[in-house]
């Protein structure tokens, strides 16, 4: 995960096409922002509904606040969550996707729905592997 505050690769060249696989892409931090651990799972709780931060941080067990916060502001930088401050008394955030967010965790819930449904071939293999 690409915390907000680190700069981004200064030989990034924002008018280059996009290949992920070439050095000073700037696409690399974004997919960064994306696949990692509390990203994929962060935008996946997002493709529920919207959450505040305290009921995001439940669905996504194991996150510390801290950790959640940065996810949260990265994919926030990388347009894919919109952060809603509610005008209440005491003012409380809710966080939601935006269309590409939402066009990305469909694609991520594909992913862990595959992997969640393979889950037994994958430890067979895992043990397999161990065994040697």
């Amino acid at each position: 995960m690409t915390a907000p505050d680190l700069p981004r690769p200064a030989d990034a060249d924002p008018s280059l096409e996009s290949d992920v696989f070439a050095r000073g892409c700037t696409s690399r931090p974004v997919l960064q922002d994306i696949t990692g651990r509390w990203g994929t799972l962060a935008l996946a709780a997002l493709a529920e509904g919207p959450f505040r931060f305290s009921a995001l941080r439940r669905r996504v067990d194991g996150v510390s606040e801290r950790m959640l916060s940065q996810t949260l502001q990265a994919l926030e930088r990388d347009g894919l969550v919109l952060r809603d401050v509610l005008g209440t008394i005491p003012p409380k955030v809710e966080y939601s996707l935006t269309d590409l967010g939402a066009e990305v965790a469909a694609q991520l819930t594909s992913l862990i729905h595959l992997v969640e449904t393979r889950m037994p071939t994958i430890t067979e293999a895992q043990a397999h592997y161990d065994s040697r």
